[in-house]
């Protein structure tokens, strides 16, 4: 069974998003703040963690960079009030897999919890027909779904895995916005495209010599990416 941590200092909506999700076939346990969730997560662990962004003394995105220093598999989902597009943007940045504005409805965040479900917990399940893709000194490991430049190893979350794994399945290829929406995080996604463009900065800052002049994943304006392959020049 899947366990989700619910991580929301509303009570009430707290109540009201476990028991969507038990409903769902979820096992789903809830708590008001940070120090109970990284107790409850030290003692019975989580596969995907929904955490409130306002929340007394350690907020949302204090809790996801904990998150992700501990764990580059776990899913994160955030939830807020606020609208503002930093807010959305610094939530992905720091590596939440899907933001979430309040209000939403249960059969909602259910959704976005199965799509977070079949794309990082379920991708480990996959089939591997090949061990490793390879590109100039790059080496993505389809087995231990790890990534290494020049043996050094960089450390992805399990959507920037995906992504990566995407282009260098279809180097040289230019492929666009809703290619890759689509493909990572399904048809049914239909939260804000932009979390491409964020996902795709991230990466960038973690494999490119000069991210703000990527060599090997580079925009095409009005249309999407393409991964440079260094062997195919």
């Amino acid at each position: 069974m899947v366990h989700v941590l619910v991580v929301e200092d509303d009570v009430r909506l707290n109540q009201i998003v476990c028991a969507s999700l038990r409903s769902a076939g979820y096992d789903a346990r809830g708590c008001t703040n940070a120090v109970e969730a990284f107790d409850l997560l030290h003692a019975d662990g989580a596969d995907i963690i929904i955490s409130d962004i306002m929340m007394p003394g350690i907020d949302g995105f204090q809790v996801c960079k904990e998150l992700r220093k501990r764990s580059s598999t776990i899913g994160i989902i955030m939830l807020s009030a606020k609208t503002q597009e930093m807010d959305k943007v610094n939530g992905l940045m720091i590596g939440a897999d899907d933001y979430i504005t309040k209000p939403f409805s249960p059969s909602e965040l259910t959704a976005r919890v199965d799509a977070i479900y079949r794309r990082v917990c379920m991708s480990s399940m996959s089939d591997k027909q090949k061990s490793v893709l390879k590109s100039g000194p790059f080496v993505l490991n389809l087995v231990n779904r790890t990534l290494h430049k020049q043996e050094k190893p960089i450390e992805l979350t399990q959507i920037e895995y995906q992504v990566l794994e995407y282009f260098l399945k279809n180097k040289n290829t230019a492929l666009d916005r809703s290619s890759i929406l689509q493909h990572i995080w399904g048809e049914q996604y239909d939260g804000d495209d932009k979390i491409v463009d964020v996902n795709i900065r991230r990466i960038r800052m973690k494999i490119e010599d000069q991210p703000s002049n990527p060599k090997y994943i580079t925009t095409i304006w009005g249309y999407g990416y393409k991964w440079n392959d260094p062997d195919d020049r």
